[in-house]
């Protein structure tokens, strides 16, 4: 049994395109790499987990009916690539708000962890913000950081354990040296 079977994915700069504050299922699109990226983990036998804030929702910007489209076509999307996800775990909360469900807090990873029976140190977390990064580090999870090619190259706290281009490399890491 391999030492790392669960992986915690952000949803938009990770696996879709960001479209700042998504609120339409049909502005939904891949990131490049992101289909064969998550088709390569799950060929390796690796269970997929989307834990995403959502602050939208907070900010009056898209309701929860509608946020559950977009869910719905992204699992739809996923289908179509046969990849299934474990779950996926929002926070439609704002920054401001102070609960415990917002990446960086482990409110949803804790309970992604008990309801879907995984060591959340055990899990890697691939996110596109420094706040993904910060949510893995705090579970003691392996973190991997999808670099944006117009990204500067800063200096980020905690630092992630590795630096990747896309779910491709990601998926090329997982396969050939955290077995």
């Amino acid at each position: 049994m391999r030492k790392h079977n669960v992986v915690v994915l952000d949803r938009d700069g990770t696996i879709v395109v960001d479209r700042h504050y998504l609120a339409d299922p049909d502005a939904l699109e891949f990131e490049t790499g992101a289909e064969a990226g998550l088709s390569k983990m799950v060929a390796m036998g690796l269970r997929l987990v989307v834990i995403t804030n959502q602050s939208g929702v907070a900010r009056g910007l898209l309701s929860l009916a509608r946020l559950e489209e977009i869910h719905s076509r992204f699992e739809q999307m996923l289908h179509l690539i046969d990849v299934q996800l474990d779950a996926i775990y929002f926070c439609p909360h704002g920054p401001g708000d102070e609960c415990e469900c917002r990446k960086p807090r482990l409110g949803l990873m804790k309970r992604a962890a008990a309801e879907l029976e995984f060591d959340m140190s055990q899990a890697i977390v691939i996110g596109d913000k420094s706040s993904d990064i910060e949510f893995g580090a705090n579970a003691g999870a392996t973190t991997m950081l999808v670099r944006k090619p117009d990204a500067p190259a800063t200096a980020m706290r905690p630092a992630p354990t590795y630096i990747v281009e896309n779910l491709v490399q990601a998926a090329d890491i997982i396969g050939n040296q955290l077995d």
